[in-house]
């Protein structure tokens, strides 16, 4: 079993004014793919609060697939891909490039999703629309192609390795 965190980014949320059906979407899908949510909490829009959870939830619990959900869109409280870019040492943009462009062949507006993904230490974060609906579809467009790279960063295979099995 694989170890994961989800970080729910929402003002109201965190004030308890909301139940993150999100979050629930997303541990229950976790969950059916083979990983133990080791972590979950829920914050506010704040990108100090945001860079301090990703980095304890990175460097400290060293978790290897970390979720965000929130905070993406374009109001003015929308923080998370900002925060994320503070503290990812790499960025992987094909995922978030990968996520609009499945999206867009279910909505247009996903244009407007401003989700990013990125590398912290052994940590791969990705941060996801804070619908459910969207949350859910975006994450079953990914996690089955996760898998290699999570190996990679955690040390259990390696790119030179996979590279010669390929040829």
């Amino acid at each position: 079993m694989k170890k994961a965190a989800i970080l729910t980014v929402s003002d109201k949320g965190s004030k308890g004014q909301r139940i993150d059906e999100t979050g629930r979407v997303l541990k229950a899908y976790l969950e059916k793919n083979k990983y133990i949510v080791h972590y979950y909490k829920v914050i506010p829009d704040e990108v100090e609060d945001i860079k301090k959870e990703l980095r304890y939830i990175c460097d400290e619990l060293t978790i290897s697939l970390v979720i965000t959900n929130g905070g993406t869109g374009f109001s003015k409280r929308d923080v998370t891909p900002e925060a994320t870019l503070q503290v990812i040492e790499k960025h992987v943009p094909g995922i978030g490039e990968f996520m609009r462009m499945k999206s867009m062949e279910i909505t247009p507006r996903a244009m407007l999703s401003r989700g990013v993904a990125g590398i912290r230490k052994n940590s791969l974060i990705i941060n996801l629309p804070g619908s459910p609906r969207g949350a859910k579809e975006n994450i079953e467009f990914i996690l089955p192609f996760l898998d290699h790279g999570l190996k990679i960063l955690s040390g259990e295979t390696s790119e030179c390795a996979r590279r010669e099995v390929d040829l």
